[in-house]
């Protein structure tokens, strides 16, 4: 039986799996999106309207296309999906989860209006920093190659959207001249290429792509 686990805009959805890497044996399916990116002050409020899938509600009169959607603030090269996954890629694998949360968002859904990464809630001590960084210290090893780089190459093949949404899948990402799907099977125990099926997807909000979500699956 699937288990749904949600906490401060991550929602892990996990069930009994070989082990990948040092994703404690159980991460199927992970969302890395940044739902319940709001002040201290309207946090509870947002609880009470939160969906099923921790994605927070908006007041009704707000549309999905909401001006006040942050200006991208990342470092990185965001005009293209592939150079949105790469740099967050990397972001992952040198342990820095504020670069890698600047690149993060959750798209709009009805009438909540998109949410991406920004200064505020991806500083030091803020609670959606602190949960991206717990997640992602869980996946880093599965993503790291066993001979690492202090400055990995991270390249990503071109894959056609969908819309304003593209999934790439694992075996389109090089890391130091290895696929991420080589990377995560030899960090793997119990686990061939034919069961592991890895995508980030990213999803492009105003002008900019961000990291919107990372499904981790085993066949």
């Amino acid at each position: 039986m699937n288990v749904q686990r949600k906490a401060a805009g991550v929602v892990l959805v996990v069930q009994r799996a070989r082990r990948i890497g040092s994703i404690a044996g159980v991460a199927v399916a992970v969302v890395v999106g940044l739902a319940g990116c709001s002040s201290d002050s309207d946090s509870a409020a947002d609880d009470k309207k939160s969906s099923a899938t921790g994605s927070p509600a908006a007041d009704a009169d707000k549309p999905a296309d909401d001006a006040s959607v942050p200006s991208q603030d990342s470092a990185a090269d965001q005009s293209t999906a592939e150079g949105t996954v790469a740099a967050w890629v990397t972001a992952v694998i040198k342990g820095e989860p504020k670069e890698a949360c600047l690149l993060m968002a959750e798209p709009a859904t009805g009438s909540a209006p998109a949410k991406v990464g920004n200064e505020e809630m991806c500083a030091d001590g803020a609670p959606e920093r602190k949960q991206i960084e717990k997640n992602l210290g869980q996946i880093r090893e599965s993503f790291t190659p066993e001979t690492p780089t202090d400055d990995p190459k991270v390249d990503v093949a071109k894959v056609p959207a969908t819309g304003d949404k593209v999934e790439i899948p694992a075996d389109k990402i090089t890391i130091d001249g290895q696929t991420l799907e080589k990377v995560i099977l030899a960090q793997s125990t119990g686990v061939t290429a034919d069961q592991l099926d890895v995508k980030v997807q990213s999803s492009k909000i105003k002008d900019a792509w961000y990291v919107t979500n990372l499904d981790l699956g085993i066949g």
